[in-house]
């Protein structure tokens, strides 16, 4: 039996296509195996988001084939879409497959051995039009859905357009099919993912709105989570929604980008500083323990030490919990790049360091509002030196002494306190019936 092994960065939608990609192979009867096990064949889902993907590309290729010398190994993903060529001078690659292949590894992988170089496969992004549905499974206790690819927006920075294509996604009676699907598994949360999920529709004339209603009527799934959501997207309606809903959680990750109007019109962003304002309002309003993070990029182009000041101050005094901090990097064929005003490499990682900073402070602090406050948590499998972790509804990280019992079961704790790592720690409701539902499903399985 042939052995595949799989690596992704970048993403939560490209673990979501990688796990697909797997699931593809595990039917053409491959046995899945751990990298390091010397696989056949490596997969390597890339990213162009982070820094130096050529780089994090070549290092992942090189320790594929210090694991298996005679192993094919093949790139796929927005790396792979935007650079094809550049991929192929790797040493060790094989096969290069664009957006539009990416799901088709199975079948260029028989014209490998034929060839006496890189096999590339990449057709203009326009074409791509189609949508795979995707998630994943079997790696994780929560699943990732994807329900939403490409993106219309072309923000000044972003590549994502150029790799992904325009946005585009299944009906909102396939999604609900693939949920159900994912419900037949173990599985007790999903994260519904995408480039732009807010603008789930354009492809089927539907909305975001009347997707999460849907999703919210699968039987089987215990929580919905929505990964990334633009600001301009989320209207007062979802808001409400998730407040009212017993399944999708209070816990909103909203891009901004920057804290200065000038800079966000110079990102070609579609909101200013008071839209962001009123989302977060109108969440803490009607959800006072919901957790809000928040994308931030320093550095931008014509980004002044007064720029940078100001976004710090709107997101200290902000009612947000974390901040997800990306220090600008030059992206070919971004407007961005052809920008004047230049902030040193120095300079902006001073600045991503100080919002770093920022962000554990903010995320302590959310994490000490709920001290002594009860919530449910979703253990998950991993023993780590007698450790376990997991997460409660709005995304605070807790740790436990592990016991197989509370594996992938949602438990009712109480939050008690926060250790030197910055988790939180917690006490079990010790529930008889709790216990005793726990216990029969471990039973029955």
């Amino acid at each position: 039996m042939q052995t595949a092994a799989f690596y992704t960065l970048g993403c939560k939608l490209n673990f979501a296509e990688t796990s697909t990609v797997a699931r593809q192979f595990l039917d053409a009867g491959f046995q899945k195996v751990n990298f390091e096990d010397g696989a056949d064949v490596y997969v390597i889902n890339t990213c162009s988001v982070t820094d130096h993907a050529d780089r994090k590309c070549k290092k992942v290729v090189s320790e594929a084939k210090r694991h298996n010398p005679e192993a094919r190994v093949v790139i796929i993903g927005c790396y792979a879409q935007l650079k094809p060529e550049e991929i192929a001078k790797i040493p060790g690659v094989d096969l290069v497959l664009g957006a539009h292949e990416k799901f088709n590894v199975l079948e260029f992988l028989p014209q490998i051995k034929h060839a006496d170089k890189p096999i590339v496969a990449q057709k203009k992004i326009k074409e791509t039009t189609f949508f795979i549905p995707s998630y994943s499974i079997g790696d994780r206790t929560r699943t990732f859905l994807k329900v939403q690819d490409g993106c219309d927006y072309f923000c000044a920075f972003c590549t994502i357009p150029l790799a992904r294509g325009a946005s585009r996604n299944e009906t909102i009676e396939n999604t609900v099919a693939v949920a159900r699907e994912i419900a037949q598994s173990d599985v007790k949360e999903i994260v519904l993912t995408g480039v732009n999920i807010g603008d789930f529709g354009q492809s089927t004339g539907e909305n975001f709105l009347d997707l999460i209603r849907a999703l919210d009527q699968v039987e089987g799934i215990d929580r919905f989570r929505i990964s990334s959501i633009e600001p301009n997207l989320l209207t007062d309606e979802i808001i409400d929604f998730v407040a009212a809903s017993k399944k999708f959680v209070p816990h909103f990750h909203i891009p901004l980008q920057s804290g200065s109007d000038k800079i966000l019109e110079r990102m070609r962003r579609r909101y200013n500083r008071n839209v962001y304002t009123s989302r977060v309002e109108r969440i803490k309003q009607r959800m006072p323990d919901a957790c809000i993070g928040v994308d931030v990029i320093v550095g931008f182009p014509g980004e002044t030490h007064e720029d940078f000041l100001e976004t710090y101050k709107y997101l200290n005094e902000l009612d947000v919990s974390y901040l997800h901090v990306f220090t600008y990097s030059e992206r070919a064929r971004t407007t961005a790049v052809k920008m004047d005003g230049k902030v040193p490499m120095a300079e902006r990682k001073k600045r991503t360091n100080m919002l770093r900073i920022l962000s554990e402070k903010k995320r302590h602090y959310f994490y000490e509002q709920h001290l002594g406050k009860k919530f449910t948590v979703l253990f998950e499998a991993e023993n780590d030196g007698g450790n376990m972790y997991g997460f409660t509804e709005n995304y605070i990280k807790v740790i436990a002494p592990y016991d197989p019992l509370y594996v992938n079961e949602l438990q009712p704790v109480k939050l008690t306190g926060i250790n030197a790592d910055g988790l939180m720690n917690c006490q079990f409701d010790f529930n008889a019936s709790v216990h005793k539902s726990i216990r029969e499903r471990l039973v029955k399985s």
